[in-house]
């Protein structure tokens, strides 16, 4: 007979194959951006949940990252686009941490149909 989980366990620990508890993991997918998230999918090869929030960042904070990049070199209307892109940035890490922390699979659009689409594959 097994024990049951105790309180506060997941459902899913061992599952990953970075050691980390999924609901650990994947704000951590998020913490440093698009880096984080290059890390987790090298490192994590079973947990779907994870993947997912490690391709979202991949995306999300890699296209911010690019818009950025070419914003900062467009005169005028760059410094505008910049002015937006950091709070907006800023709003969606904490949102997604948060969510990711909760265990949602909370997808934004576009990035997060692709992140979807990139761990169908996964076992």
């Amino acid at each position: 007979m097994q024990d049951a989980p105790t309180p506060g366990s997941s459902a899913s620990v061992g599952s990953s194959s970075t050691g980390l508890e999924p609901n650990i993991a994947g704000p951590l997918c998020y913490l440093l951006g698009f880096v984080s998230a290059i890390a987790f999918l090298i490192l994590e090869k079973r947990d779907r949940h994870v993947r997912f929030h490690a391709y979202q960042s991949l995306a999300t904070f890699g296209g911010l990252f690019v818009l950025s990049a070419v914003a900062g070199v467009v005169p005028l209307i760059g410094g505008l686009v910049l002015a937006l892109l950091s709070p907006i940035g800023l709003i969606l890490w904490i949102v997604l941490m948060v969510k990711a922390y909760q265990g949602e699979r909370f997808k934004l659009p576009v990035v997060g149909d692709w992140a979807e689409d990139q761990t169908r594959g996964a076992s």
